[in-house]
């Protein structure tokens, strides 16, 4: 049982340092549409438009079902087939910063 416990342990601390920045995976996943607003889709830094995005969604888990899930012309998993629920809520938290 202790090695067990020993071995999840150092499991889970590896993959909480396994997420990939948002700097690495923005520009060539959620940016490719995001950037440009391809299909209606709310612009990075555009405040105003994530947060009624955000307020109708209840929130990130809500944004985050509906990366996963897919919405209108943004497919399942968006452009990113094998990001980790911490990677889309970074990226998603990252484009709805305000422009600055």
């Amino acid at each position: 049982m202790k090695k067990f416990a020993v071995a999840a342990l150092l499991m889970a601390s590896s993959l909480a340092y396994a997420d990939r920045s948002v700097d690495e995976l923005y520009p060539k996943t959620c940016g490719v549409c995001h950037e440009a607003g391809v299909a209606g889709a709310p612009k990075h830094g555009d405040a105003a438009a994530w947060k009624l995005r955000f307020d109708a969604k209840g929130g990130l888990d809500g944004l985050l079902a509906s990366v996963k899930n897919g919405l209108n012309a943004m497919p399942p998993k968006a452009m990113c087939m094998d990001c980790t629920d911490g990677e889309y809520k970074a990226l998603i938290e990252h484009m709805m910063k305000p422009a600055g």
